[in-house]
């Protein structure tokens, strides 16, 4: 039963409930595939392929015979339809780039360089449903950014196929290499590396628990990544020029995804918040994966009747959604209020699936409740920054008493002496 909630005042947790997160028993489960991998390389991924997913194969990676079969298989539209979204996306990310910057002061120069970290390993799930467009996210901004080996892991079933969509996205994108091999045990490869597997400076993609988790461990400590992302969310701000039918379809697009995704409504109109309780219950019974749905509007669908519109803004801020749509007359002027959102959909035309797939921007995004200090996936994630100082003698000078006051503050006389030694006279 989807609920219905008039606002009265209540906190963001009494209001929108707990989110997801990952559990501890998961937690000692992955440090044990993850220690295994470390020791035992391809064999520990094998084994654990073979358990998980079914696949005993005997190599891991995907070879050119299986990218040539996966460009016959695919229609001429499909490929062009690909080649669009990628070019949307590229543009976008383009502007993302950053050369670094200079300051020359004559006799002292203070910089900072913008540097590609050398790999980067992109994790494309394939439980549930198999995601190409996860492939588009992760390789374009990495390939902007100028990463020279991009390397991509996948898990397969028993077959051992690699979906065709998936492996011409990749190809199309410039991804190097790609690895059958799914779960906690393919994050462990691409962090540590094995003997068919290099290790990876960044990890980037979604995935369940197992694959969250393991990220969050290898994190800062062999390799960085971009996220520990929960659950897939949507939040939809709408006022009373709202089409219920369009509201109730983006809020299954979301739930569609999964038993624990996340579908919201926030609106100034009872009327529309009863008009798409009607609808989800109508629409959801058509899907093809109506069973997933109809568990996620049973746990976490809920329709909030706020007082008015820019309360419901300010509902949304403390949420801080993965996906926000502002189904409104005037988006733009609604957009001034947003403070908290992974990424924005403005007006009645703008479904959050024209993110996903077309529009430019990233759709992996920051969830529960992160973005309150997160960030989309970009060009930024596969950078690094290195600073660099150069002062002249004649600078050093002046600078000196400065630097030597400064380091005796803080009772470090080495650092002071390091500077005192060069100017005494």
């Amino acid at each position: 039963m989807i609920k219905i909630i008039k606002y009265g005042g209540q906190s963001a947790e009494e209001l929108f409930g707990k989110r997801e997160e990952l559990t501890s028993n998961v937690e000692e489960k992955v440090k044990a595939i993850l220690a295994d991998v470390r020791e035992n390389g391809d064999k520990a991924v094998k084994s654990y392929s073979a358990q998980f997913d079914g696949f005993r194969g005997d190599s891991l990676e995907v070879s050119e015979e299986e990218f040539d079969v996966a460009f016959k298989e695919l229609s001429p539209e499909y490929v062009a339809m690909l080649k669009n979204s990628i070019a949307n996306i590229s543009a976008f990310h383009e502007k993302q780039k950053s050369d670094g910057f200079e300051l020359d002061y004559g006799d002292r120069i203070v910089g900072q360089k913008v540097l590609p970290v050398e790999s980067a390993g992109i994790y494309v799930p394939g439980g549930t449903a198999a995601y190409p467009s996860t492939v588009l996210m992760n390789a374009i901004p990495a390939k902007i950014a100028g990463v020279k080996n991009i390397i991509m892991a996948t898990p397969v079933k028993a077959d051992g196929k690699v979906k065709s969509e998936i492996l011409v996205a990749a190809r199309l994108c410039g991804v190097d290499r790609i690895f059958k091999m799914g779960g906690a045990q393919a994050i462990a490869a691409l962090a540590y590396g094995t003997e068919s597997v290099p290790k990876v400076d960044k990890i980037t993609g979604p995935g369940r628990d197992f694959v969250a988790t393991a990220k969050k461990l290898v994190s800062g400590v062999t390799c960085g990544i971009d996220m520990v992302a929960g659950p897939s969310e949507i939040m939809i701000v709408a006022d009373n020029g709202a089409n219920a039918k369009h509201v109730a379809a983006d809020l299954l697009s979301q739930a569609e995804h999964d038993v624990i995704a996340s579908a919201l409504l926030i609106t100034d109109s009872e009327v529309l918040a009863k008009e798409v309780e009607s609808e989800l219950s109508k629409q959801v019974k058509l899907l093809s994966r109506r069973e997933i749905a109809s568990a996620s509007l049973e746990n976490n669908c809920k329709i909030i009747v706020a007082d008015d519109i820019y309360q419901a803004v300010g509902l949304a801020n403390q949420y801080a959604p993965e996906h926000l749509e502002l189904a409104v007359k005037e988006p733009l002027e609604l957009l001034k209020s947003v403070k908290n959102a992974g990424s924005v959909f403005l007006g009645y035309n703008t479904p959050e699936a024209v993110g996903d797939y077309y529009a430019g921007a990233n759709h992996t995004l920051p969830t529960s409740g992160t973005a309150r200090f997160s960030s989309p996936l970009g060009v930024q994630d596969f950078v690094k920054t290195t600073q660099y100082v150069y002062y002249t003698k004649q600078a050093l000078d002046k600078a000196a008493d400065d630097i030597i006051m400064f380091a005796n503050s803080e009772g470090l006389t080495a650092h002071a002496e390091s500077v005192a030694v060069r100017v005494r006279k």
